[in-house]
């Protein structure tokens, strides 16, 4: 029947494989027509041929909460239980993301941590867009990001994912060995180029200066002396001419304040010499008036 595991198969966790997906996600798998049809009778070689065909990635969708295809052939998966090289196979297959995903996928439910930190770190490298179906609608993912959901999170396509130990505590007891990002190498290998240009940059500064250089640092030096003296000697000059200037003020100034103050004497002389004369009128006028009175009498 479509529900029987093959013959041979373990279990996994623990418990049947089916189990782990939801009873009622698996009872819908199971009553799926694509299951039904296209999953029927296929082995480990033959559903690589439906891997292909597969042009997108989910749970379930819709009102009824139909399964997609990619939910349908994990359960096979996990019927059939392929071995652990043709799940491999499945994750280092560059040119079919979607079987890539289902690897990933069928690893992250059914292998140990250590596969599962092994193989499934190298994928945060794939940045290909893929399609994710929701209950309504179909949007843009990249397979770094499902990967990184694998694990992280506890829940993928609506399925309840297994119990991962975190990196950091199989890295303290020595089962992993520290994760090195592609990232890191490329910073790395920018630091060991800058490094080399600063090298090189003090190399140049380093160097002893040659002759030719020599004679035109004097040269400059010598210019720089000759500018300097010239500049020297104009300030002098600057500063005598000012002096000049300044003294022929100062004459012209005393010049005008003698000029001023003989303008000011003239001008008193004449003012006295006017009162006399006008003294001397008034004197002569009073001495007639009384001449003239006393003939009068």
């Amino acid at each position: 029947m479509a529900n029987k595991n093959h013959i041979g198969s373990q279990s996994i966790h623990g418990q049947n494989p089916q189990n782990l997906i939801d009873k009622i996600v698996r009872k819908r798998i199971l009553d799926c027509n694509y299951f039904k049809e296209s999953c029927f009778g296929l082995t480990a070689a033959t559903l690589v041929d439906r891997a292909i065909q597969l042009t997108e990635f989910g749970g379930t969708y819709g009102g009824n909460n139909k399964p997609t295809k990619f939910l349908c052939l994990t359960l096979k998966l996990l019927q059939i239980q392929p071995e652990k090289e043709i799940v491999i196979e499945f994750i280092r297959n560059e040119d079919q993301p979607y079987i890539r995903l289902l690897g990933a996928f069928y690893l992250r439910l059914t292998g140990k941590p250590i596969d599962i930190y092994q193989y499934l770190e190298p994928l945060y490298n794939d940045y290909r867009k893929i399609r994710f179906r929701t209950i309504d609608r179909i949007i843009v993912k990249h397979v770094d990001e499902f990967i990184d959901e694998l694990l992280v999170t506890e829940f993928s396509c609506g399925i309840a994912l297994p119990l991962l130990p975190k990196r950091l505590l199989l890295e303290s007891m020595d089962i992993l060995k520290p994760r090195i990002s592609i990232l890191e190498e490329e910073l790395e290998e920018l630091e060991a180029e800058q490094q080399l240009k600063n090298k090189t940059q003090s190399d140049k500064l380093s160097k002893p200066i040659s002759s030719h250089s020599k004679s035109r640092s004097n040269s400059r030096d010598h210019k720089n002396r000759s500018n300097s003296t010239n500049i020297v000697h104009n300030k002098n000059r600057d500063t005598s001419r000012e002096r000049h200037k300044d003294i022929s003020k100062e004459r012209d100034i005393d010049i005008d304040r003698d000029r001023d103050r003989d303008r000011d004497r003239d001008r008193d002389r004449h003012r006295h010499r006017h009162r006399d004369r006008d003294r001397d009128r008034d004197r002569d006028r009073d001495r007639d008036r009384d001449r003239n009175r006393n003939r009068d009498r």
